[in-house]
């Protein structure tokens, strides 16, 4: 007893007994905490098989567990995947633009690599790195359930400044661009707000709701759906590109007549 109360009066003790609570607190969190790709519904096969995929198509960027990786010169070569989420992966690499063919300022869209299921599996592997956005239902993106009215509010206000009032696109700085957004999947459009790609600000619930953001797919929908009801659109880049198209095409009619009629006075 008298040894014990030595060792219980050791300097050292209370560190022990600090360091015993939180390796036991650590512990019962991670017992209880559910993974992040459980909490999805994806089970461990499919976390197995996106691993698979990750390592043979994307760990030469983004490292063989996701962490990222740097160059000799500290520059990025792929960012950390941890945290970004399901909806992160669904959307870079159901658009085509990951794996990226080459390097630029800004990632394209292109036919996907990868078929639906094996986007699935890739999805289910990141998210089980971290928690962030999942892959947003069916109901959250149908566009017959949102108000396009509001959604044109909501759009204008966040959105039209990059990528025009109606969509279209426009070009940003340093060989960046904000894609046009006609003939999107529904679903690649939610999850863009949710996860902010390339250049485009995070619009995540605090910012927009998920009803406001399918009141914008409403709206995308309903202008794509409507077309141009004044006639030829000239791609909806406002009234500098239909002032260039103007005075382009009527320069060129009056010096054509010019020189018509010159040729007949002769």
């Amino acid at each position: 007893m008298k040894a014990l109360s030595q060792h219980r009066h050791h300097p050292m003790a209370y560190l022990v007994i600090l360091l015993l609570a939180l390796v036991a607190t650590g512990g019962i969190y991670t017992a209880f905490q559910p993974r992040a790709a459980e909490a999805e519904g994806s089970s461990q096969e499919e976390i197995a098989a996106g691993q698979q995929l990750f390592v043979a198509n994307c760990a030469t960027c983004h490292g063989t567990g996701g962490q990222g990786r740097t160059d000799a010169d500290g520059n990025t070569i792929g960012p950390s995947l941890v945290g970004v989420g399901a909806a992160a992966v669904d959307f870079q690499v159901g658009t085509g633009r990951m794996p990226m063919q080459a390097g630029g300022p800004q990632a394209q869209a292109k036919p996907s690599q990868f078929d639906e299921k094996q986007t699935e599996q890739l999805a289910a592997y990141v998210a089980s790195l971290g928690p962030g956005p999942s892959i947003p239902t069916d109901e959250a993106v149908d566009a017959s359930k949102g108000d396009p009215v509001v959604g044109g509010e909501i759009f204008r206000i966040n959105c039209a400044m990059c990528h025009n009032a109606a969509g279209a696109g426009g070009a940003l700085t340093h060989g960046k661009y904000a894609p046009p957004l006609t003939g999107v999947d529904p679903r690649h459009i939610y999850e863009a707000m949710e996860t902010g790609p390339q250049n485009m600000p995070v619009f995540n619930d605090a910012n927009i709701s998920a009803e406001e953001k399918r009141d914008v797919i409403a709206y995308l929908d309903a202008i794509e759906k409507n077309g141009s009801p004044g006639g030829l659109s000239l791609g909806s880049l406002g009234p500098v590109t239909e002032g260039v198209y103007v005075w382009t095409i009527g320069l060129a009619l009056l010096v054509g007549c010019a020189v018509w009629l010159g040729a007949k006075a002769k």
